[in-house]
C-alpha cells in the first residue's frame, strides 16, 4: 500500500476517536453525579440509644465463714493387748480383724500354775483361821483368870498379842488368796475396750511375761473417729485479729458443725461436731490441730486416712457480697467491677475481695450497700457511658445477652 494511502487512514482512525470523546467524557460526568447524589440522598447514620445492662444492687447479710481444711481419721480409743501375768499361750480366742467387746477373752494363758496358788493361799486362810480360833479362846480363858489374880499380867498381855497377830495372819492370808485368784483371772486376757482387733503378733505356745514390751495384739475403738484438722498460724492470727475487732462472731466449738470431703471428691453422709483447738503452733509444719469426732457406724473411715474438712469457722456480721460474675480480674490481679451510678453512666470501681463464698466475692473494700455493680452485659459497656439498667434474673439474663 502506498504511504500516502496508510496515512490517511491512520488520520480517519483519530478523526473518528476524537468524534466520539465528548459523548464518553458525558456519560463519565452523568455517573459522578449520580454518585454524589446518591450520597445527599442518604442522610446521617441514626443515633444508638443507652445499651441495657443487668445489676445487682449490694447488699449486706450476715454470712457464716466456711473453711475447707486438710485432715487427718485416728482412732477414738487404742488399747494395746499386754499380759499381766507370765505363762505360755495355751489358745487365741479371737479372729483377727473381728469387732470385739470390751471384757472379751482373747487369749488363755496355761491356768495350772495359778489354780495351784489359788488353792495352797486357800488353804493358808484356813490354817490361819485355826491359829486365829485357837489364840481366841485362850484369850477368852484368860479374861476370867486375870480377875481372880490366877495368871500374871504377863500371861494375859502375851494372849492378847497372839490373839492380834493370828488376826493379822488371816488377813494376810486371805490378801494372798485374793491375789492368787485375780492371777487366775490374768491367765485369760480380756479385751479392755470394744472396737476391732488386729493381726495377733503371737502365737499358741508363745512365752509371755507380765507387762512385757511386745504386744500381743491392738484394738482400735472405729466409731466415733478423731478427724485432726490442720490450719495455719496465719488464718488463725487472721481470724482472730477479726474476732477482737468484732467483724466476725464464733460460734461455739462444741455447735461446730463438720463435713468431710473423702479422698475420692464424695461427701462423707454423716456430719461431725469440733471438740477442741490445740494450744500451742506445731514447729515443724507451723500450723495448729483442730480436733473433731465424727460418727463412723458403717465403719467407711478407718485410722490414718487423709480427708477434707469443711467447718464453719464464725460469722461475719453485715458483710458484702458480689456475684463472681460481676468481678473480672486484670492480668496485675486488681480486681474491678462495674458500678451504674445515679446518673445511669458506667464507673470502673477497683475493689478488694477476701475469700469465695457460692457463687459470690465477699467485698473487702470498694463497694457499698446498695450500689449496683454489672453482672450481664460487661462487654457492651466501658467507663463513663451511659445505659439503662433492668435487675438481673433468668429472664432478664436472656434478653441481655
Amino acid at each position: 500500500m502506498p504511504a500516502s494511502s496508510v496515512f490517511k487512514l491512520c488520520y480517519c482512525k483519530n478523526i473518528v476517536g476524537l468524534a466520539n470523546f465528548p459523548r464518553l467524557l458525558f456519560s463519565a460526568l452523568v455517573a459522578l453525579l449520580s454518585l454524589t447524589a446518591c450520597e445527599k440522598t442518604a442522610g446521617p447514620a441514626p443515633a444508638r440509644g443507652p445499651v441495657e445492662v443487668a445489676v445487682v444492687a449490694i447488699q449486706a447479710a450476715d454470712v457464716p465463714l466456711t473453711t475447707e481444711l486438710p485432715g487427718r481419721t485416728s482412732a477414738y480409743r487404742i488399747a494395746e493387748v499386754r499380759p499381766q501375768v507370765g505363762g505360755i499361750i495355751a489358745q487365741r480366742l479371737f479372729v483377727e480383724g473381728s469387732e470385739v467387746t470390751a471384757g472379751e477373752p482373747l487369749y488363755q494363758i496355761a491356768s495350772e500354775l495359778f489354780i495351784a496358788e489359788v488353792n495352797r493361799a486357800a488353804a493358808a486362810v484356813l490354817r490361819s483361821e485355826a491359829t486365829l480360833s485357837a489364840a481366841l479362846l485362850k484369850t477368852n480363858r484368860y479374861e476370867d483368870l486375870i480377875g481372880k489374880k490366877m495368871i500374871s499380867q504377863e500371861n494375859y498381855d502375851d494372849a492378847h498379842a497372839a490373839l492380834r497377830a493370828a488376826r493379822a495372819n488371816v488377813a494376810v492370808a486371805k490378801a494372798e488368796r485374793e491375789i492368787a485368784t485375780i492371777n487366775l483371772q490374768y491367765s485369760q486376757i480380756k479385751a479392755p475396750i470394744s472396737g476391732r482387733i488386729g493381726s495377733s503378733f503371737v502365737t499358741d505356745g508363745a512365752l509371755v511375761e507380765a507387762e512385757q514390751e511386745e504386744v500381743l495384739a491392738v484394738i482400735r475403738q472405729l466409731d466415733p473417729l478423731y478427724v485432726d484438722i490442720s490450719q495455719t498460724s496465719k488464718d488463725l492470727l487472721t481470724m482472730k485479729r477479726q474476732l477482737a475487732s468484732g467483724q466476725i462472731e464464733q460460734s461455739d466449738i462444741g455447735a461446730t458443725v463438720i463435713r468431710l470431703l473423702l479422698e475420692d471428691g464424695s461427701e462423707y453422709s454423716h456430719p461431725g461436731s469440733l471438740q477442741f483447738s490445740e494450744v500451742s503452733v506445731d514447729k515443724s509444719t507451723g500450723s495448729v490441730t483442730l480436733r473433731a469426732t465424727v460418727p463412723n457406724p458403717d465403719a467407711l473411715l478407718l485410722p490414718g486416712m487423709f480427708v477434707r474438712a469443711r467447718l464453719e469457722q464464725g460469722v461475719q456480721k453485715a458483710a458484702l457480697l458480689a456475684p463472681q460474675r460481676a468481678i473480672t480480674f486484670e492480668y496485675s490481679g486488681s480486681a474491678v467491677a462495674m458500678v451504674v451510678g445515679a446518673d445511669n453512666k458506667v464507673e470502673r470501681r477497683l475493689v478488694k475481695t477476701g475469700r469465695a463464698i457460692g457463687d459470690h466475692w465477699l467485698i473487702l473494700q470498694g463497694l457499698q450497700v446498695g450500689e449496683r455493680v454489672i453482672i450481664d452485659g460487661l462487654q457492651k459497656v466501658r467507663p463513663g457511658v451511659e445505659v439503662s439498667t433492668v435487675a438481673y434474673t433468668a429472664a432478664a439474663k436472656k434478653d441481655v445477652d
